[in-house]
């Protein structure tokens, strides 16, 4: 569904997007808790949030947590839809606002798909311009060194499928240990919850994958 609403963004270092005005005016505060800060701490597992099974951490279920995980905090699904965006990048570009948690894909004649993206918490955003450098379908996982020295629990490996964090695709970002990738948390999307990767549904992100080229440049404002 194609809106109104104008996207203001410059150079990175200049200026952020602006918020839709349909948008902006969310009740939901994902940070309106400390028990939600909590809750996505690196004390929680990296994934799936409820009861580990046998197929995840090659234990019985109940092994880390032990028990079933608290309920997550529910939001809307965040609409993928056709927005105006003035400003100066090429199509096929990915703009990501991190205050806004939106990525923006570039279209041609002042346009753009918008997408719900989940970011770095506090401590783990960042920002930059680098390149889509690989594409998979079905990632493998397998968690960085700084990853498994906060949370030794995790898995050293995790094969491609429906319970693995990066979800149904990913886009590798530059030389970096982030990516663009699905989620097998929906109800993450729209907050500041992951280490530093952006987060999308799997639907989105498949959307987006097949519009994505390798070489891609990728812009993250903060």
């Amino acid at each position: 569904m194609k809106t109104s609403a104008t996207v203001l963004a410059a150079l990175i270092g200049v200026s952020v997007l602006a918020a839709s005005p349909v948008l902006a005016a969310s009740s939901y505060d994902p940070f309106g808790s400390n028990a939600a800060a909590d809750y996505y701490g690196d004390d929680q597992p990296y994934g799936y949030q409820g009861t580990p099974s046998r197929d995840y951490y090659g234990q019985q279920p109940g092994y880390g947590q032990g028990v079933q995980a608290a309920p997550q905090a529910q939001v809307q699904p965040i609409p993928r839809e056709i927005v105006s965006f003035n400003a100066d990048y090429k199509p096929g570009t990915i703009v990501v606002s991190t205050a806004e948690r939106r990525l923006y894909f570039v279209m041609p004649n002042g346009e753009a798909i918008r997408y719900g993206v989940g970011v770095g918490r506090p401590g783990f955003t960042w920002s930059g311009v680098k390149t889509v450098t690989a594409k998979r379908e079905w990632p493998s996982w397998t968690p960085p060194a700084a990853m498994i020295a906060r949370r030794p629990d995790l898995p050293r490996y995790m094969a491609g499928g429906i319970e693995n964090p990066l979800g149904a695709r990913a886009m590798y970002i530059g030389n970096t240990e982030y990516r663009i990738h699905g989620s097998n948390e929906p109800d993450t999307i729209g907050q500041a919850v992951s280490s530093g990767c952006i987060r999308m549904t799997n639907d989105d992100v498949t959307d987006l994958y097949e519009r994505v080229k390798v070489g891609a440049k990728v812009v993250v404002l903060n």
